[in-house]
This record gives structure tokens, C-alpha cells and sequence, in this order.
């Protein structure tokens, strides 16, 4: 049974429905509005709104006597759902087909189906269909095309990998690549293997945030942010990594640029533009940078020599790939082609559509692995939904992406740390421990974002230089000693 067409709709902007028992079958809907399913809620009127949004449908059943479930093809980003009442489940992570077995709370005639949908940035909304469905035949809908598929085998050092993400203006108190160099036989010590390095080229100044702008408005791919260095001291730091067994990839903004860009100087052509004629930036919040477009073969000759450059003449051992779903797949594709002709690298996707792994990318995020440990742990003691929630996850990880799929676990990273908190706080400092065993023995490669190992609590700007107070006495850096030495 189909339940796509009209529901009742309702933003929650505080955040209260839980509270206010809006799940409830008696809760008076009376100034919900009407909306059509599936779609995104951004058609809604509704802007930029990032938050919690709430959805009413009531349905019929005649036969009551098999098991039934409810599937949903696509929540964006997280949902909770009641039937007549009653909570059935949670489910995390948008691009998953999910379904929740409703067969004890359903009843003959007349049946009230609630979900929350918590959106975390970007469109929000039931976007896929909704279907009542005999529990028998759930495997027709959420097993993917791409789960009876391989994922592209990755090399050994990728797959036993612990990756360390360093933000150069935060790791020490000069900001630059020799300071990190001087610390690399520390970082082997703690157990690290791959040094991911947030961009390292220059930042654009025009329209900028902040005082030193995001590092992901880059002005030039082939240049080195004065901040850090010279080219020469970045070469030094990439030879210390490899003398002392380790990798090193860097993060590639293949998506846009600043915009007072080298490429946007000498080739306005290579970019989005509106009815108008003008230059676009990919969101109404990235004010900062300006989007390219892979719908020209050129841009696209210029990006993979450009990747190859860094491979090649530089040493680097592969990247980890920005907002990698605002890029065509097949760029990515043929990307890779062309950099495991130099040598075998690592790509890591910030994304987590399966089709990623099949010919592009080692690794993708595991955002639903975070979402899931707020749900059940946080400090503020508001983790009430059960355990078991992370066996639904790999069970959906199972049935979504090909086998053998890697995926990047972590507690956090420089977006949660910037955006929402660093690990301690947000977690405890002994949940900020929970989690992090989580990501190394979980399925996957764990990450550790410079300063946990510190026990840091600070927020760590992305458009500032706030310094990781490496000073605190703690044991984190012996607990993440023990992890890695298990791993």
C-alpha cells in the first residue's frame, strides 16, 4: 500500500514535539498544513530552514493478520516514527531505504502513522516513497543494485589505516607545516598511519568569512596558503611522513572556489551561472565561494592534472574529497584512473551514496555512525533511544552499499567540532572515550581530528586561528595509544 500523496506538515523550530506529544493520536492538528509526498520540504516555502519537521498520515488495513512493516526509500536526514502512538523506530543517515516492522501496533480500519524528520543542513523532507508492505517482502525494497556488488578493492595500508585530520591554524601555536613536521614521530607514536591536511592552498579575500576566510575558498590548486609555508616546506613535511612510515593526502575543493579565484580570472567559463549570466555559489550559505561546472570537458582535463600534479611531482598518497557528491561520479571515475597510473593512492569521499565505491573511492563518511551516538549517548543526558540502534545501522549499510564498502567512522572532525562540539563536550569526556572505541572496532577506518587525543575542549573556527590547548592533563592520549596498538 502506497501512503505517497497528501500529508499533514508542521516545522518545529524549538524543537518541542517530542515534549508536546505532537506523535500523539489525540494531538489536535488543526493548523498543520497539507503537503504532497514524497519531496523535499524546501518547496514548502520554507527557505534555508534547517531543523526538525513533523508528518501526519492516516491509513487503512483491512487484514491485520501477517506481518507488516512500513519502508521509507528516503529520509533527509534523520527520522523517528510512531504508529498509533506508539514509537516503532529510529533510523539515521539520508540515502537509505529503511523499514520498521509495525505488525503489534497496527489494528483493522483506521491507523495513525507519525514521523519527525531532523534535518541537518540542505533540503529536508520524506523525499522518497513510503510504502505498507508484508514483512516477507522487505528484501525487494531495501536491498540496493549496489549491495550485490563489490566495492573496488583498496590497498592495505588504506583498509588497516588510522587517519589523523590535521587543521594547520589549530595544531600549533605557529600554524605552519614545519611546526607539524617537528611533531610527525609524535603522531607515530599515538599510532596514526594517514595525515590528512585540511587545504593547504591560498584562501580568497573577496566576499571571505571571518578574518582569515575557510580554508575550502581556495584562490589557486596549485599554490600553498602563505600561512603554512613555502611549496619547499611542504615537500620537507611529506618526505618526514614517508621516512617515518606513514601517508599523507590532502583535502581536494573540487566543487568550487573563492571568488577571486585563479580559474575564475582566467576562465569564467568553467563555472555555474544563472539565468542571468552570472556566477553562482552552490548554496545560499557558501557566500564565500563560487561552483564549478563539470559540464565542461576542459575544467575537467585541468582537475585530474591538477590531482595528478600533487601525486606526481609531490608525493602525496591520495586525497580526501570535498562535498564529493556536488561532482559527478564519472569525473570521479575517471580520476582515479588516471592517478593509480602514477600509484596506488587513497580517495575518500565526503559523501555516502553507495555508488562511490564501485570504481572511485576507498572510503566514504559515516555520518549515520555520529547522528547514532548522539542519539543514545550525549552530555546532556538526553540519549534515551536504545542501543540496538547501531545494529540497525550496519544491517542498512549492509543492504544499501557493495560489499566490502568501507566506511570513515569518527566521534568527530572539523565540521562537528566547528559547527556542533568537540567530542568531550558533546559526548563527556567519558562518552568522548565510549565513541571513540566505537570508531575503531566498528566496520571501517576510524578518524581522529587533531586535539582529541588532548581531550580538547574547544571549538576550533574555521575562519579564525583558535590554538588546541595541548596542555590539558589528561589520558586520552594513552587510551587512543591503546586503541590504535589494538587496531
Amino acid at each position: 500500500m502506497s501512503l505517497d500523496g497528501p500529508w499533514l506538515f508542521k516545522i518545529d523550530s524549538l524543537n518541542t514535539g517530542v515534549e508536546g506529544r505532537w506523535f500523539a493520536p489525540t494531538h489536535d492538528r488543526s493548523d498543520w498544513t497539507v503537503q504532497q509526498l514524497p519531496g523535499y520540504w524546501d518547496r514548502y516555502n520554507l527557505g534555508a530552514y534547517d531543523g526538525v519537521g513533523w508528518y501526519y498520515r492516516m491509513f487503512e488495513l483491512s487484514d491485520t493478520a501477517r506481518p507488516v512493516s512500513i519502508f521509507f526509500g528516503g529520509v533527509d536526514d534523520n527520522a523517528d516514527v510512531w504508529v498509533n502512538g506508539v514509537k516503532v523506530g529510529s533510523h539515521l543517515g539520508y540515502h537509505y531505504g529503511f523499514a520498521f516492522d509495525v505488525s503489534r501496533v497496527v489494528r483493522p480500519g483506521k491507523n495513525d502513522v507519525v514521523v519527525r524528520v531532523d534535518d541537518e543542513s540542505g533540503p529536508g523532507g520524506i523525499y522518497k516513497p513510503v510504502v505498507i508492505v508484508g514483512t516477507d517482502r522487505l528484501d525487494e525494497y531495501l536491498k540496493t543494485g549496489y549491495a550485490s556488488l563489490n566495492a573496488r578493492p583498496s590497498e592495505a595500508w588504506v583498509r588497516e589505516g588510522v587517519i589523523y585530520e590535521v587543521y594547520l591554524r589549530s595544531f600549533s601555536r605557529e600554524g605552519t607545516f614545519n611546526s607539524l613536521e617537528r611533531r610527525i614521530p609524535e603522531l607515530k607514536k599515538l599510532g596514526v598511519s594517514i595525515v590528512w591536511l585540511m587545504p593547504i592552498h591560498p584562501v580568497g579575500e573577496l566576499n571571505r568569512k571571518g578574518t582569515l576566510g575557510s580554508s575550502y575558498a581556495v584562490e589557486d590548486f596549485y599554490g600553498i596558503n602563505p600561512e603554512f609555508g613555502t611549496l619547499d616546506d611542504f615537500r620537507s613535511l611529506v618526505k618526514t611522513i614517508h621516512e617515518n612510515g606513514l601517508k599523507i593526502v590532502i583535502d581536494l575543493v573540487a566543487n568550487h572556489t573563492s571568488w577571486d579565484s585563479r580559474l575564475i580570472m582566467e576562465h569564467p567559463e568553467w563555472f555555474k551561472k544563472n539565468a542571468e549570466g552570472a556566477i553562482v555559489a552552490p548554496n545560499a550559505d557558501w557566500t564565500d565561494v563560487a561552483q564549478l561546472d563539470y559540464n565542461n570537458h576542459e575544467l575537467r582535463k585541468y582537475m585530474i592534472a591538477m590531482m595528478k600534479y600533487w601525486v606526481r611531482d609531490i608525493g602525496i598518497d591520495g586525497y580526501r574529497c570535498d562535498v564529493a557528491e556536488m561532482v559527478p561520479t564519472d569525473f570521479w571515475e575517471l580520476a582515479r584512473q588516471e592517478l593509480e597510473t602514477v600509484k596506488p593512492v587513497m580517495m575518500l569521499s565526503e559523501g555516502t551514496i553507495p555508488e562511490h565505491h564501485v570504481r572511485a573511492f576507498d572510503l566514504t563518511y559515516s555520518w549515520n555512525l555520529y547522528a547514532a551516538m548522539d542519539k543514545v549517548i550525549n552530555s546532556k543526558g538526553k540519549g534515551k533511544t536504545s542501543a540496538t540502534i547501531f545494529d540497525d545501522l550496519l544491517t542498512n549499510e549492509s543492504n544499501e552499499f557493495p560489499k566490502g564498502s568501507l566506511r570513515l567512522r569518527f566521534n568527530t572532525n572539523h565540521d562537528k567540532n566547528a559547527w556542533d562540539n568537540p567530542a568531550v563536550v558533546k559526548f563527556s569526556p567519558q562518552g568522548a572515550k565510549a565513541t571513540a572505541l566505537m570508531c575503531f572496532t566498528f566496520p571501517g577506518v576510524p578518524l581522529v581530528y587533531n586535539g582529541e587525543e588532548g581531550s580538547n575542549s574547544k571549538k576550533l573556527s574555521l575562519f579564525e586561528k583558535v590554538d588546541i590547548d595541548w596542555a590539558i592533563n589528561s589520558d586520552s592520549r594513552e587510551f587512543y595509544e591503546q586503541l590504535t596498538a589494538l587496531r
